[in-house]
């Protein structure tokens, strides 16, 4: 019984460690390799074979800085400036969660790209630890101006729509660099629950979240806020 549970704990340990060299390894290539697909892709075609998927990738100079921004001031205020987890967000996130009913999340942007493009939907400690240990990587090796890019390429936006281009056109039918701030608010203020909300159908409390997004942008400072990122690209 000892030999054997030496050779399942070498085991484990051997497939620990190749996941995390695996992993390292792909985020180094997709520094300037674009994924083809996510694991939110191929999760959400098993689920439902039916579906037709629309992914379109568009480069940074071919998406709307509205939608940049719009996404930033929605998910991730301080972006720039975090090394994939906002501390500050995940305190106020926990009192929030002790006073209210429903649960809310602090996650990153950079956290939710590590989960969209590597890890499954479905909540529990190990995924967070992956999570934790990707992240870490991406922060490393991607500039935040590819990790916005990847972003707004692999969101989730609808059923089967996936990235910018596929829902600017699905739903205001323009590209991605048409947006307007109106329509990059909208798409934003979806986000937490995209396959539930239509930002061409919004309702009230949507427009209500994509009028202050609109805000935010104004306080982050405009388009002015993007030349944060810009100066990180080597």
């Amino acid at each position: 019984m000892t030999l054997l549970f030496k050779k399942i704990l070498n085991f484990a340990k051997k497939t620990v460690i190749g996941f995390m060299l695996l992993s390292v390894v792909l985020i180094v290539v997709m520094r300037w390799v674009d994924p083809l697909s996510s694991m939110i892709m191929i999760q959400r075609k098993i689920s439902n074979w039916e579906v037709k998927q629309q992914r379109i990738w568009k480069s940074w100079d071919e998406i709307s800085d509205n939608i940049k921004l719009a996404v930033i001031a929605s998910e991730d205020q301080n972006f720039p400036n975090h090394w994939g987890f906002d501390f500050n967000a995940i305190n106020l996130a926990l009192i929030y969660n002790q006073k209210q009913k429903k649960i809310r999340g602090a996650s990153t942007i950079t956290q939710q790209v590590a989960k969209n493009i590597f890890l499954w939907s479905s909540r529990s400690w190990i995924r967070k630890g992956i999570e934790t240990w990707l992240t870490l990587w991406i922060e490393l090796i991607w500039p935040k101006q590819r990790i916005l890019e990847i972003y707004l390429n692999s969101v989730e936006w609808g059923d089967g729509i996936f990235g910018i281009e596929a829902a600017s056109y699905h739903y205001f039918n323009v590209n991605a660099k048409q947006l307007t701030p109106t329509q990059a608010s909208l798409l934003a203020a979806t986000l937490p629950n995209p396959r539930k909300w239509n930002p061409a159908k919004p309702s009230v409390n949507i427009q209500k979240k994509a009028q202050w997004i609109r805000m935010q942008i104004n306080n982050l400072g405009g388009k002015q806020y993007l030349n944060q990122i810009k100066k990180t690209k080597n």
